[in-house]
């Protein structure tokens, strides 16, 4: 199991504002935020999860989840942060809701671990990939082979599916030696 980070925005809010709020509004502060995050992800190891902690935010208004949320998540599908991945944690309903149209206006998704530690869908994916989501969820982990008998698909189809969840960096991949050869495991993150 590879390291969480967990980055408290809360904090980062407070040492780069210097405002005395607990929200995170406006493009500009979600800018000044982004920034401070993306110099400490240069700092974490490969295949490691940066855990966004919004569980002492206030309110964070569309602007702010565009900027901070969603270009951390497009960023990170195209490989700036090299092979790593996101999820968001402490959301209340409101946050949620602001951060789920900034992923969707962009075509983006996000995994969130709610405070009771399940984990939900943020944001936008097309749904033979949710349920092939769900079922990794459900198991905690699947082989493509163990993904064709579940759901009754070709092997190439279910290799493509977790493939492609692992690009949208939703799920991990870990390799292991079995009798048959090398596997493929996608996991939760």
């Amino acid at each position: 199991m590879k390291n969480i980070s967990k980055y408290n925005l809360h904090k980062i809010l407070k040492e780069e504002l210097k405002n005395g709020s607990s929200d995170l509004v406006t493009r500009p502060s979600g800018q000044v935020i982004r920034d401070r995050i993306e110099r400490e992800i240069g700092n974490e190891e490969d295949g490691d999860v940066i855990a966004l902690d919004f569980s002492k935010i206030g309110v964070i208004d569309y602007s702010c989840a565009d900027e901070i949320v969603a270009k951390l998540v497009s960023r990170l599908l195209g490989g700036e942060y090299g092979n790593r991945y996101i999820i968001l944690t402490g959301l209340n309903e409101n946050q949620e809701e602001n951060i789920e149209v900034a992923l969707e206006r962009k075509g983006l998704a996000a995994m969130v671990e709610l405070r009771d530690g399940k984990k939900i869908l943020l944001g936008s994916l097309n749904n033979y990939l949710k349920q092939t989501l769900n079922l990794v969820m459900e198991k905690g982990g699947i082989t493509a082979k163990e993904l064709s008998k579940d759901m009754n698909l070709e092997a190439n189809t279910s290799g493509t599916r977790l493939l492609n969840l692992h690009k949208k960096r939703l799920v991990k991949r870990t390799e292991e030696i079995r009798a048959g050869g090398r596997v493929w495991i996608y996991e939760v993150i």
